[in-house]
């Protein structure tokens, strides 16, 4: 399976792969994907084994002649190619005109759930995937200890048009605060100064600044021991889904009909759009974004229900 992508496409593959994993019990099972997924890989069903992978790059040896090769990186024609040049038995895919070795494959479609997607390809093939199945198991508790109650702020995403400004998530964390809810602040390593100003806007205290102290299997079991989640459209949201900590998800120039949260169970996980789409790779915050309000936000998180026992 190749799936070369980020945490948030990983984890939306996440009913595909389960899929996957019932369908060839007996196989010896290799996901395609970058190495800092690797701690995540137990939490996932199917007992896959991960096969360190980089975007389009070729894959590696002990990926070629395997017996079934399938394509959950994209529509190709480029994945496509990297796949066949690895010489599998058996190729599942979406069919492009320029590989022929696709022809007859499901087509596909451009405004489809990243969830979705993935379940109909398989289900072309004869392979029935449940998009509802997007639960992974819940991590042992980390050395990071958070909280009881605590609202977990991420204010970055891959690129600034899905940043909603920092002052505003600064504002939430103080109202949260007042509440008596406390606050941790996550991050990557390249979000550590953004974590560092909405903590110094919010009066936050240095332990609640967690951005950039976690490996990424840390950052699970954060989100798994948090009472709430709030961010931008960015992989930790799907982390919030997967492992059923209640979220509020703010969308700026992509819809939720693409990349949000599940609707069931109802209100647990809040999609927040202004109905405006955008360049999700812009460099300045997205216009619709921007028009989402504090106090729009905090409407919706005070609506979460609580979190799930442990």
């Amino acid at each position: 399976m190749l799936r070369a992508l980020g945490l948030g496409d990983l984890l939306t593959a996440v009913p595909a792969l389960r899929a996957l994993g019932e369908a060839f019990p007996g196989h010896r099972r290799e996901l395609a994907a970058p190495p800092a997924l690797a701690s995540l890989l137990a939490l996932l069903p199917g007992n896959f084994v991960l096969a360190p992978a980089r975007g389009l790059e070729p894959l590696p040896d002990e990926l070629h002649g395997a017996g079934v090769a399938v394509n959950l990186h994209g529509r190709g024609p480029e994945s496509h190619r990297v796949i066949l040049s690895s010489g599998p038995a058996e190729l599942l895919a979406f069919e492009h005109p320029d590989v022929s070795e696709t022809r007859g494959m499901p087509r596909w479609r451009r405004d489809e759930h990243e969830v979705d997607r993935w379940c109909r390809m398989l289900g072309g093939f004869g392979i029935a995937a449940d998009r509802s199945r997007l639960e992974i198991d819940r991590p042992a508790p980390g050395p990071t200890a958070v909280p009881r109650e605590a609202t977990l702020i991420h204010p970055g995403a891959a690129s600034a048009a899905r940043r909603w400004p920092a002052e505003r998530f600064a504002a939430v964390a103080r109202s949260e605060r007042r509440a008596g809810r406390p606050v941790v602040l996550t991050g990557g390593p390249d979000e550590i100064e953004l974590a560092r100003e909405v903590a110094a806007a919010a009066g936050l205290a240095d332990a609640a600044l967690l951005a950039g102290r976690t490996t990424l299997a840390e950052l699970a079991s954060v989100v798994a021991a948090a009472a709430r989640v709030l961010c931008g459209d960015t992989g930790i949201a799907h982390l919030a889904t997967a492992l059923g900590t209640p979220s509020v998800v703010l969308f700026g120039p992509t819809s939720p009909a693409e990349w949000g949260p599940p609707r069931e169970p109802a209100g647990r996980h809040r999609a927040v759009w202004s109905g405006s789409l955008g360049d999700p790779h812009g460099v300045a915050p997205d216009p619709g974004l921007v028009s989402l309000t504090v106090e729009m936000v905090l409407s919706e998180v005070d609506q979460l229900p609580a979190p799930p026992s442990s």
